[in-house]
Order: C-alpha cells, then structure tokens, then sequence
C-alpha cells in the first residue's frame, strides 16, 4: 500500500537534519514540519474529519473544552490507514532517527492515536501531559500531532503554543494549519496547550494525535495531566487550577498504585 506520508519522511539526509533542529530547540525537543502527509491525503482528511457526534468524550471545565474520538471504525478509512502506518516498524524507525528516541511503541487505544477538535470557544490550558500510561504501563515519550484545518485564519487563534519550565514566558507558537505536523518530547517541562479559538459557526480546530512510548525506566514516576494557569489568567485562576490539579493527580496516583485498570478505562 503506497504510504501516506510525504516522501521526505524516509530521507536519511532530510532525518538527520531535522533531528538536529528538533534537539536544539528552545525550552524542550520540538518541532513544527509543514506538508509531513502528501497533500490529497490531508485534503481527504479534512473533507471527511468525523462530526462531533463521532466523538469518544467531551470535555468541558476549568482547563479544557474540547472534543477526543478514536472510534476509526466508524470514520473513513484513511484515518485507520493513517494510524496503521504509523504503528509501522518502518515508520517508527523513521521517527526514532528523527527524535533519538529508541525502541517506541505506538499503542491500538485512545492513548495511542485518535483525533482532536475544538469548537468556537474551544480551549487547551497549558499542561504537561500524563507520564505512564495507567494500564499498559509504558512511558509517554512523543507527542505527534497533525492538524487539518484549511483555510484556517490568523484571526481565530488556536495555536499550538510552547512554555518554559515555569509557565512564565511562551518560547514559540504554531498555527494550526491544514498538514502542519508539531512534534515534542514529553517530560515534567514540556509545557503545551492552545488559548481560546474564535471561529464561524461550522468551522472547528481538527487535528490528529498520536502519542508513543518506551518502556519505563527506572526513577520515571507516574502523574497525570498537570494543568497550569497562564500568567495573563489572574490569581484566582492559578489558585483553582492548582487546588484542582493538586486533588486530581492525588487521586490518579492512588488509582495507579492500586492498579485499577478497569476504573481508569471507565472514565478517562
């Protein structure tokens, strides 16, 4: 089957150096690559992103409000041969050249690969996201995301923004535009999220997650998402978020230490 993929993915002179960029980058390794699938894949992605009705969860609170589905067998097949080829073995020796991360593992659930779409008013707070997966119990290594909205504007915001260690200063931001690939290293640091969108009534922030992993090395301990307030956000919003994520991941460590897969597949 003919790869869906731009044909410089699997250039050892165009890997090495993106490598290099990759792990130079400012704050934490990442990335932001223009045209990473071939441009009637995208154009095929977007023309038919499952609706919101085909959505796995919605979430909408303090730090979030945004829509997660992973169901590809009720969307069109090019997702699922997507997800397929990215659980490649030649893929993902693709992906450790270009990351220097040996050994991934790309898992077949909602922790592994799925879609993302927010709406007018659609939020991401700034958060470094959960460290093991809670079932499997594999370390979260690479975030992977593919965002496909065209003729998306300046206007409607939603970039992909990049924070330092302590969430005092963004160190890049990326529009999410249609077949732009963002590619980051996960880690107690690797601060991430989107600001509020403002868009037409019909439009959305469409974009295609993967998350891949190793298996855990010693001293990596499990937490949660760990949400942070902006610093433009006031005192009052630091204080909740703190409050909350402190009585969240409290409660998540118990439930991990405990092992209670089937809790954490019931509600997550």
């Amino acid at each position: 089957m003919e790869s869906v993929f731009d044909e410089k993915i699997y250039n050892e002179d165009w890997l090495k150096k993106t490598h290099d960029e990759f792990k130079s980058a400012k704050g934490f390794p990442h990335i932001v690559i223009d045209n990473f699938l071939k441009s009637d894949i995208a154009d095929t992605l977007y023309e038919n992103f499952p609706t919101k009705e085909q959505m796995r969860k919605s979430y909408k609170n303090l730090n979030e409000q945004k829509s997660e589905g992973s169901g590809f067998d009720q969307y069109h097949p090019l997702f699922a041969q997507l997800k397929d080829e990215l659980r490649t073995e030649k893929f993902k020796a693709a992906f450790s050249k270009l990351t220097g991360i040996d050994d991934l593992i790309l898992p077949d659930d909602h922790r592994g690969s799925g879609v993302h779409q927010g709406f007018d008013g659609s939020y991401l707070d700034v958060h470094v996201d959960f460290s093991i997966h809670p079932t499997l119990k594999k370390h979260r290594r690479l975030n992977l995301l593919i965002f496909l909205n065209k003729d998306w504007k300046e206007e409607y915001g939603g970039h992909c923004e990049f924070w330092n260690e302590d969430v005092t200063e963004m160190i890049g931001k990326a529009l999410p535009i249609l077949n732009r690939a963002v590619i980051f290293e996960c880690s107690r640091y690797s601060f991430h999220g989107y600001d509020t969108i403002h868009v037409p009534e019909g439009e959305s922030r469409k974009s295609f997650y993967s998350y891949f992993y190793t298996d855990v090395a010693p001293g990596v301990k499990y937490h949660d998402t760990i949400f942070k307030a902006r610093p433009s956000e006031g005192k009052a919003k630091k204080i909740k978020t703190e409050v909350k994520e402190g009585s969240k991941n409290f409660v998540k460590r118990v439930l991990y230490k405990m092992n209670l897969k089937k809790l954490f597949n019931k509600y997550e």
